[in-house]
């Protein structure tokens, strides 16, 4: 007991060790774009899936008649996408409410495994027997600020489609130079300058803020788990210890669920003002 009790890690390690991604090889700069993080790749890619399926499943079942709880919601979500969508965006929005909507779920989806056990995902891989480094896993992929950014990305990448589809490459590039402040060529660079901060905050911030938030909730699951431990780290009011888990997870856990929602929510949000303003002409 006293061997197998040495071996375990303190407070500082066991968090150090669930924040750390199942990677290709280990990290050694800031930025490596040669480094694949394989558990953020897998949980975005199978909770992407998932958000397929339910849209499809919603379209296949989809009936005149009386309808299910599930097409009920679908339908509302469908709707409160449309209406957010028409307010937002004064063109054609057959590309932009779906894909709005299929963002809202699956940030939902991914975010949301935010609320499973801590270690359940890892303990379920070794009982099966597979490799120890399989069982390292971070299923959160909104806590990695690289799927985070990559989604930002995507969007500014569409803000510039629709800004130069919209306006012309000659309108969107004459708008950088003379808005906000007007057309005198000694505010050109101003302005320049400006709407380039503005696109950088843009991407910068719809990136930033699910990171955060997610990255936040993951850290305080990791905390509150560890009031369940205390034992293995040699202090004595284990049942005080298990019972703060529980009750302190509980509560975290249903105001996380606000959060969940809230967060997949404001990205769909911001993805269309975003959008929207890039069909508005100056």
């Amino acid at each position: 007991m006293a061997a197998s009790e040495s071996n375990l890690p303190d407070p500082a390690e066991y968090i150090t060790h669930h924040l750390t991604f199942f990677t290709n090889k280990p990290q050694t700069s800031v930025v490596d774009f040669s480094i694949i993080n394989y558990d953020t790749m897998f949980w975005s890619i199978l909770t992407g899936l998932v958000t397929i399926w339910i849209l499809w499943r919603a379209a296949k079942s989809a009936s005149p008649g009386v309808p299910s709880r599930f097409q009920c919601a679908i339908e509302w979500l469908v709707e409160m996408v449309e209406d957010q969508a028409k307010s937002m965006i004064h063109g054609n929005r057959a590309f932009i409410a779906p894909l709005a909507l299929m963002l809202f779920i699956w940030i939902a989806l991914m975010n949301t495994m935010d609320l499973l056990p801590v270690d359940i995902v890892g303990r379920t891989i070794g009982w099966l027997g597979l490799s120890s480094e399989i069982t390292h896993q971070r299923i959160v992929p909104t806590a990695d600020i690289n799927a985070t950014f990559g989604m930002a990305l995507g969007i500014f990448i569409l803000m510039l489609y629709y800004s130069i589809k919209i306006k012309g490459l000659g309108g969107w590039l004459h708008e950088l130079i003379v808005a906000p402040f007007g057309a005198h060529p000694l505010l050109w660079i101003p302005n320049l300058v400006l709407n380039i901060i503005e696109y950088v905050a843009k991407t910068v911030s719809l990136g930033m803020r699910l990171f955060g938030n997610m990255y936040a909730g993951e850290l305080l699951f990791l905390l509150i788990a560890l009031l369940g431990s205390l034992w293995n780290f040699g202090a004595d009011p284990t049942a005080l210890g298990f019972v703060g888990q529980v009750a302190a997870g509980s509560v975290w856990a249903i105001f996380h669920i606000l959060i969940v929602l809230l967060q997949a929510f404001i990205f769909m949000m911001l993805t269309m003002v975003y959008l929207g303003q890039a069909h508005d002409k100056h």
